[in-house]
């Protein structure tokens, strides 16, 4: 049975975007931007886009993000998804190859598996990509506090079946920062951490020139819920704040901003989110030619992946969530992504299951294919409305970015707890407006139903958790047990040698195929661990 709303906001009642900036009822010419700033498709500064011809030369990659059980499962779903038409490969790891534990560590008990692909070893990565072309397919790896340990693997991985690093192309997450920020995932004090992501960057800019090492990413501090304002401003914060790093290390910017990319949150307020992506890039454009003196115009590019919103998806009514996706989806394509992931209904109740996944692809392509939004380029340039919103949202980073300096930057505002705290109060206010009814959700606080038929679901065969740790105990009985010593001491040594690179050290370590958790072991014999203080 149907119930109506428990409040409907009266019409003439001022409106806000999700994330709460005022939006008046009308917009006009005199809220367009100098026309400079809007500029051109492929031209400085970039706000309508990073290419002249966008999606008329080349649509978006669609890169679903997939990974459950071990290497052997999430194989089979990553065919499943090129066979249906997937143009790219993105892979999600489970919270112990997160956390940096092994899957036998007492830490992972019951979480094995469980919410991405169980990574031990160099022997798990050349069993999850066996059969794909690693010199054809991009690959991404959503990882961040032992990314360097994951590149190091599928670096092995690839050598192992002939590919040298010169020739894979893809991205690892490496987003450090995001980390202690938004989604809690680490390994190191953040000190530490920030080298290994100086020494990532350095040492792809050397070895993998088709390799992005880092994918500066908003999309996890939007899902803790920030606002879009924030999740723009913290987002290139960190960015440039890595810049920073790679400079002092003596690095020439145009020798590694252009292997720089980043990763955004798609949300529902389709606007909002469009101004977003056209704010970002005219930001960062500005930043890296007029602070850091980039003259490559490739450096000034911010391409980045757009993946839809995981906390806009709803448990109740759980089809309903095809048509957030979809919308979210349109928001990236109109704001200019380069790569998109669309998320599966079923995804606030499990794992997606296949016909959800091909739904959300389907998605994309129909988007691609059926809609017409592809046939010009940036169709929403010039609209009085995107183009205020879009000067709005640049204004309010440049107001984040002269607080976080006031505190020294974006590393020690991290330390001091400035944007966890920020993103907690902005989370609190979203949550109140929902509880309060002057935010409908349709299906969750208005327009209900009850009794919901149940949905099916994939579910993870407990199974899966021994098998895999027979699967780590047996790569090292057949290992060697002097190379792996000697590799974990030589780690050591180097960890505890300042300005030393730990990524050659890293690469032996997974041909002698220790494991992460003994690689992250030897790393914090020597950097220690990190506890944070709560933020409430």
């Amino acid at each position: 049975m149907a119930t109506e709303p428990r409040q409907v906001p009266e019409r003439d009642a001022p409106f806000t975007t999700v994330s709460g900036q005022p939006i008046r009822p009308l917009y006009t010419e005199r809220d367009l931007p100098d026309p400079e700033r809007i500029g051109l498709p492929g031209e400085f500064p970039y706000t309508r886009g990073v290419y002249p011809s966008m999606y008329r030369g080349r649509l978006w990659t669609m890169r679903q993000f997939a990974g459950f059980g071990t290497a052997e499962e999430t194989n089979e779903r990553f065919r499943y998804l090129l066979d249906h038409g997937q143009t790219g490969l993105s892979t999600a790891f489970d919270m112990p190859s997160l956390m940096g534990h092994d899957s036998d560590h007492p830490r992972s008990l019951g979480e094995v598996g469980r919410e991405g692909v169980a990574v031990d070893t160099v022997d798990d990565m050349a069993t999850l990509f066996q059969g794909i072309p690693l010199d054809e397919v991009s690959v991404s790896m959503t990882i961040n506090a032992p990314a360097a340990v994951m590149l190091a693997f599928f670096v092995a991985a690839a050598e192992e079946r002939g590919v040298p690093a010169e020739r894979l192309s893809g991205t690892i997450q490496t987003d450090i920062l995001k980390e202690y920020i938004a989604q809690k995932e680490w390994c190191f004090p953040v000190d530490p951490a920030m080298r290994l992501v100086g020494d990532l960057i350095e040492w792809c800019s050397e070895h993998m020139p088709r390799w992005h090492p880092v994918s500066i990413s908003g999309y996890h501090i939007r899902e803790a819920g920030s606002t879009a304002a924030q999740e723009l401003a913290f987002t290139l914060k960190d960015g440039l704040t890595y810049v920073e790093q790679a400079v002092a290390r003596g690095l020439d910017v145009d020798d590694f901003a252009p292997r720089l990319s980043f990763f955004f949150n798609a949300h529902i307020d389709l606007f909002e989110e469009v101004a977003k992506y056209r704010a970002a890039r005219r930001i960062w454009a500005r930043e890296l030619r007029d602070t850091f003196g980039a003259r490559d115009e490739r450096s000034l590019l911010m391409r980045f992946h757009t993946q839809t919103a995981g906390v806009s998806l709803t448990a109740q009514q759980p089809l309903n969530n095809v048509v957030r996706t979809t919308i979210e989806a349109l928001a990236g394509v109109l704001g200019g992504t380069q790569s998109l992931h669309t998320n599966s209904y079923d995804e606030a109740l499990a794992l997606p299951s296949e016909d959800a996944v091909r739904v959300a692809l389907r998605t994309q392509q129909i988007i691609a294919h059926e809609s017409g939004v592809t046939n010009t380029i940036d169709p929403l340039g010039g609209s009085y409305f995107v183009e205020g919103l879009t000067d709005e949202m640049e204004r309010q980073a440049y107001d984040y970015f002269a607080k976080i300096d006031e505190l020294g930057g974006m590393v020690e505002a991290v330390k001091r707890n400035y944007p966890q705290r920020e993103i907690a109060d902005a989370a609190f206010r979203y949550q109140q407006e929902v509880d309060r009814g002057e935010r409908l959700l349709v299906g969750v606080n208005s327009y209900t139903v009850d009794d919901e038929p149940p949905l099916e679901i994939l579910r993870i065969d407990p199974a899966l958790e021994r098998k895999q740790m027979d699967r780590l105990a047996g790569v090292r009985a057949a290992r060697g047990a002097r190379a792996v010593e000697d590799a974990l001491a030589r780690l050591r040594e180097d960890a505890a040698t300042e300005g030393r690179n730990l990524m050659p050290a890293l690469v032996d370590a997974a041909r002698a195929h220790c494991s992460e958790g003994e690689i992250v072991e030897a790393l914090q014999a020597v950097f220690g661990t990190y506890t944070e203080a709560p933020v409430f």
